[in-house]
């Protein structure tokens, strides 16, 4: 399968809330997997109290559907942006090229 369309979302952990974070991060990856266009997901760390998510979709209706779903859900809910983490910044990205498990 080839993907073409990516996700990269980043935030930052309110201050002393690193580990929730994580553990929310840790939350959502069993969230993704009910999403079949979400091809791989990635909770990332970018700094100590800098965070991330990057996702690869194959084209651009799995990704619309994606911004929808319940990790999306849950960003911009009460556990999420406000109360463990700022605002997230949402880049809509094209995948050039990928290496993917067989």
């Amino acid at each position: 399968m080839s993907v073409t369309k990516g996700l990269l979302v980043r935030f930052d952990a309110l201050p002393g809330k690193e580990d929730d974070v994580k553990d929310f991060l840790d939350s959502g990856r069993a969230l993704v997997a009910e999403e079949p266009a979400t091809i791989a997901w990635f909770a990332i760390r970018l700094g100590p109290s800098s965070f991330g998510i990057f996702d690869v979709l194959p084209e651009d209706a799995g990704r619309d559907a994606h911004l929808s779903g319940p990790v999306a859900v849950a960003l911009g809910g009460q556990t999420g942006a406000g109360a463990l983490f700022s605002e997230p910044t949402i880049e809509k990205l094209d995948v050039l090229g990928s290496k993917l498990p067989a």
